[in-house]
């Protein structure tokens, strides 16, 4: 989680480090938080679709083993870097090496004690309904709109101008922080 809780917006994630749709939203969510520092609190929920993305479940079990070190926002954006997804065991090593965290910290076998957080946070998003990636909560309700940073910040701090586009959030999860 990025920003305080009760911050005055609230923006979810529920995300797949393979997903090209994943990888095009990165940086107009950068750019959503770049433009609402300290009033907005953000939060990556893992949602890997495995069946599609081979690599995607391991590179949420890397960047899971990564928060564990301090570092889960700096894998996160080494995951989502580049034009194409780089997420073998060898690019995540690498990316651990970049970190400054030994490798095998954020490959398997090691990482099998943090995938009950990446379980927790799938289930979490079939509970809220999440369908497919990238999914985003606005203020704790769905949001369906186009993923683009004007269209965002509408969301954000007005509300949607749509009411199709917004969706209630699943209670149950609405008190998990990330």
């Amino acid at each position: 989680m990025q920003g305080f809780v009760g911050a005055e917006f609230s923006l979810v994630e529920y995300g797949d480090y393979e997903c090209p749709y994943c990888r095009a939203a990165a940086p107009v969510i950068e750019e959503v938080r770049a433009e609402l520092g300290d009033r907005l609190v953000f939060a990556f929920r893992h949602f890997p679709l495995a069946d599609v993305h081979p690599f995607a479940l391991s590179a949420a079990v890397a960047a899971e083993g990564a928060a564990l070190m301090g570092k889960f926002w700096q894998m996160h954006a080494l995951l989502f870097s580049g034009d194409e997804p780089h997420l073998t065991q060898a690019d995540i090593r690498g990316y651990a090496e970049q970190l400054g965290i030994p490798p095998e910290k954020v490959t398997w076998p090691k990482t099998q004690f943090v995938e009950d957080r990446v379980e927790a946070d799938f289930n979490s998003g079939v509970r809220s309904g999440v369908r497919g990636t990238p999914t985003l909560f606005v203020n704790g309700k769905q949001y369906r709109g186009e993923i683009t940073e004007e269209k965002l910040l509408a969301a954000l701090t007005r509300g949607s101008e749509e009411p199709d586009e917004i969706d209630e959030i699943d209670e149950a999860d609405r008190s998990r922080s990330g």
